[in-house]
């Protein structure tokens, strides 16, 4: 990039969109693009992936063409842009003929910088016929991770995007995604016919979120204790079923909360009501399958719930990555148990897929497994999971904060993987633990198992102990569910050293207990109110007033007018007038002749 442009590139960033400089891999890709090179930009949620496809066209007064699989993120970045006075449209199915036709001209009169298209529609002969006629002077393919088989959210219309190569010639291309192992990176380049990338990898941590892992006992009881203080505040939980989804919607709403579902199943219009007060209101906690979620741009959601086990680490981080994407402290939170392990193990041995993608998917779920089961710092391996490295603990993680306590569990393991070896390995873990416990049921003298040495050997302990020992047996190989035995209980491959007492065996200790989340943070904006004083504090509630008023009356979610670091910044600095107030970070010229005078008359009350 020569000199000229990285100025000009700069002043746009400054007076655009306020800020004074580019962040982590920023200025490298914007570079890559002005120079016409091929890229692919790895960025966590939150790291700013979207400056890099919207500022190169602005330099080179051409347009962007921007796919995106999410018609809300289309929506919502062209509101974002229009309020920084940057011309965007968008062609997708939830618009009108006249709508689109009105997009369609702007692009033809070269008005428009910005073009997001969904990937089902920008392959289709009419619209590269209209992308040909126009100046696009990049490509940017966004969540392409998608376009990887490997990746945790492949998608079949992402394989044909190659294509866009060859339609447009010279044009550099783009992909930008938050979440991709090594594996996942190279299918990217490849599948998209990529020349010669350029790599851009920023750092994966987001050490605001802090992550932990309790042992399902009782998830609703759970549930409850950790949203405690958390009243007010956005946040998500994650459900596997639709209909777990709505029922636990529906018991939240009697708890308080002001809760919604969304999943795939309910009818379009509740679904995109649904989302809308989920972006525009404050503290609407979004009850979801993973439907939702991917590419949603609110940065003020303080905690993200997981009630079941995603299906890899890369989900994992996705899914808990919507969490605090404006830099203010945020949770990740999961319950899971022994059958979240069976459960997934099966759909992966289940699936139309061929042997070597089920053996990756089996890695994959084993990767995030061994992590749920961790007792040092859980930052640490997911870090080193996408290749990188954290040289000390985090001290913002459950283990970090509370070490968990181990207890040599070799004769646990013993009785357990014994039991299962004298009931014939056919039976389930229910009826397993009966036999170990000694229990006198029907099911247990139906089948004389009152009589087998292992009957009662585990009589003094818990069926919550029995199981932690199983889900944790599972999760190391000592035991595995047969798919075609429906679910029976069978030794792994680790189980006969264990039995032959050659291995000794440490596990985690869990507690029964429903406990929450950190007790540190509590309401709706005291996170992002942290570091400020009383006066400053009262200030900035003032400044999110004026906030709310300006985006109901515009129709756009608050943030879109400014985030709360933007308020936040405001509140200390305080300017007295309008060329002071372009100090604030998140202040650039449009917005400030805007909204400036409305927010200085708060300032000034």
């Amino acid at each position: 990039m020569s000199a000229a442009a990285l100025a000009r590139a700069r002043d746009i960033l400054r007076e655009v969109y306020g800020y004074a400089d580019f962040r982590g891999e920023q200025a490298g890709a914007i570079g890559a693009a002005l120079a016409g090179r091929d890229s692919v930009v790895l960025m966590p949620t939150g790291g700013g992936k979207s400056l890099c496809y919207q500022l190169p066209p602005q330099v080179l007064e051409g347009c962007a063409l921007v796919v995106s699989p999410l018609i809300a993120l289309m929506h919502d970045q062209v509101q974002a842009l229009a309020q920084n006075d940057v011309a965007a449209g968008c062609l997708n199915s939830s618009q009108s003929a006249a709508e689109q036709a009105a997009v369609v001209r702007r692009l033809r009169a070269g008005e428009l910088r910005v073009l997001y298209c969904a990937p089902e529609r920008v392959l289709k002969p009419q619209t590269l016929d209209l992308l040909k006629a126009a100046n696009v002077v990049l490509i940017a393919i966004d969540e392409a991770h998608c376009v990887s088989q490997w990746g945790h959210d492949f998608r079949q219309d992402y394989l044909a995007l190659d294509q866009l190569g060859e339609a447009l010639p010279g044009v550099p291309r783009m992909a930008l995604t938050a979440t991709a192992d090594e594996r996942t990176r190279e299918d990217i380049a490849e599948r998209l016919a990529l020349t010669d990338p350029a790599w851009f990898v920023g750092g994966f941590d987001r050490p605001n979120i802090r992550y932990g892992v309790r042992p399902r006992v009782d998830e609703r009881a759970q549930l409850r204790a950790f949203l405690a203080d958390r009243a007010g505040q956005a946040g998500i939980v994650y459900c596997m079923a639709r209909k777990k989804v709505e029922a636990i919607a529906t018991w939240l709403v009697g708890q308080g909360f002001d809760a919604l579902p969304y999943h795939a199943g309910l009818d379009d219009a509740v679904r995109r009501a649904n989302q809308e007060r989920f972006l525009r209101e404050d503290g609407v906690v979004m009850v979801a399958t993973i439907a939702f979620g991917m590419g949603i741009d609110k940065p003020d959601v303080r905690f993200v719930a997981h009630l079941d086990l995603p299906k890899s680490v890369e989900a994992y981080y996705q899914e808990t990555g919507r969490a605090g994407r404006d830099g203010e402290p945020a949770e990740a939170w999961m319950v899971y148990g022994l059958q979240d392990v069976v459960r997934l193990r099966q759909m992966v041995d289940q699936s139309q897929a061929d042997e070597e993608h089920k053996r990756i998917e089996r890695l994959k779920l084993d990767a995030l497994l061994g992590w749920c089961e961790s007792i040092g710092c859980r930052r640490r391996p997911l870090l080193e999971y996408f290749g990188e490295r954290l040289a000390q603990p985090c001290g913002n993680c459950d283990n970090c904060l509370a070490p968990p306590r181990t207890f040599d569990a070799t004769e646990a393991a013993q009785k357990l993987l014994s039991c299962i070896y004298r009931t014939g390995q056919r039976f389930g873990a229910a009826h397993v633990i009966d036999v170990l416990r000694g229990a006198d049921n029907e099911k247990v003298r139906g089948y004389r198992h009152e009589h087998l040495s292992t009957f009662g050997i585990g009589a003094e302990q818990s069926v919550q102990h029995w199981r932690s020992v199983l889900r944790q047996l599972m999760v190391q190989g000592a035991v595995y569910a047969d798919v075609e035995g429906y679910g029976a209980l069978k030794l792994g491959a680790s189980a006969r050293p264990l039995l032959r007492g050659e291995l000794t065996l440490e596990l985690r200790e869990d507690s029964i207990e429903p406990r929450g989340g950190s007790r540190r943070r509590g309401g709706s904006t005291a996170a992002a109110a942290a570091d400020l004083g009383p006066a400053e504090s009262a200030l900035f509630e003032r400044l999110r007033g004026v906030r709310k008023r300006l985006a109901e009356a515009q129709g756009v979610p608050p943030y879109v007018i400014f985030h709360d670091r933007t308020l936040r910044d405001m509140a200390v600095r305080r300017p007295a007038t309008l060329v002071d107030m372009l100090d604030v970070a998140g202040v650039g010229q449009a917005k400030l002749e805007r909204y400036g005078q409305a927010f200085l008359e708060a300032l000034d009350e």
